[in-house]
Formats: structure tokens, C-alpha cells, sequence
């Protein structure tokens, strides 16, 4: 599988209560690796605790397409990269690629996230620190990844 060179925006391992009959992590903590890597994201583009309370912002997650490519396993090390794939005023388009600790894909997340304003619970525009920082993550420029975009369906030849 394909290295991913981003720097992690997060790290943890696969807990025993993560791992299912199978002895691999169950499909469900990987939808949960990948929600705790939103909340390291809003983290570093200043929705922490402190940030959401002073600012009266969170980010909703809208959509999500989660890929499996290999199994993780008990102890096993993860890291969870970001490309940030688009964004306009009050969204972001994200890909978060899940790693181990010998760089393999284990499985990739696209996401649409929506920028809501706490008070009034509907779409609003990212504060302007917010947006700074959104304009700092790594971007995927024009190297679209091969694992954004695609649709799920049954080929046919």
C-alpha cells in the first residue's frame, strides 16, 4: 500500500475493546478512529473546548465514505494523516488516511464537514481565526488523492 508522508494529526492504538470474533479491529472503530481524527482536526484549526466556548462554533460532520484497505490489530500503532481536499466559506472536504506504524494504509475517510454556529444550530461562516487555519492545512493541491472521490457501486464489464 501507498505511504502516506503527512504529518499525523492523530495517533493511538487499537484497544482491546476495539477488536472483535475476528481478532481484527471491528469496522465500527475504524468510523471511531476516524471521528476522534475531526475532533484533532477542529483542535488544530482552533475549535477546541476554549475555542467552540469563546467563538459559539462547532464543525457537524455532513457525509462520510470509509474505505477499508487491511486489518488492524490488537496494540497495533495508528496514525490518522489530513488532505484537505477542498473548502469554501462554512465547509470543508476532507480525506483522512489511516495508517500503522509501518506506513500501510489501513483504511481512508472522505468527509464533507459543515462549519454551525452553536447559538442558532444552522450553517454559518467560519470565524476568521478559524478560517486562517484552515488555509494552513495541507491541501491536496493538484495531487488529488486516488482514494477521494470515488462512488461505491457494483462494476460491470
Amino acid at each position: 500500500m501507498t505511504r502516506n508522508t503527512s504529518d499525523p494529526l492523530f495517533q493511538t492504538r487499537v484497544l482491546d475493546a476495539w477488536v472483535d470474533y475476528n481478532g481484527h479491529m471491528n469496522d465500527a472503530e475504524y468510523a471511531r478512529v476516524f471521528s476522534l481524527a475531526v475532533e484533532a482536526l477542529m483542535d488544530r484549526i482552533g475549535l477546541d473546548e476554549a475555542g467552540r466556548a469563546e467563538l459559539g462554533y462547532t464543525i457537524y460532520t455532513l457525509e462520510t465514505h470509509l474505505c477499508y484497505r487491511q486489518q488492524a490489530h490488537r496494540g497495533e500503532g495508528l496514525s490518522v494523516a489530513l488532505t484537505l481536499l477542498d473548502s469554501d466559506a462554512k465547509r470543508l472536504h476532507v480525506l483522512f488516511t489511516l495508517n500503522n506504524m509501518d506506513g500501510d494504509v489501513l483504511a481512508t475517510s472522505e468527509q464533507m464537514l459543515m462549519g454551525i454556529d452553536v447559538e442558532s444550530g444552522r450553517p454559518a461562516p467560519f470565524p476568521t481565526p478559524v478560517a486562517t487555519a484552515v488555509a494552513a492545512l495541507p491541501a491536496a493541491g493538484d495531487e488529488w488523492p486516488s482514494a477521494a472521490g470515488r462512488r461505491i457501486g457494483i462494476r460491470r464489464d
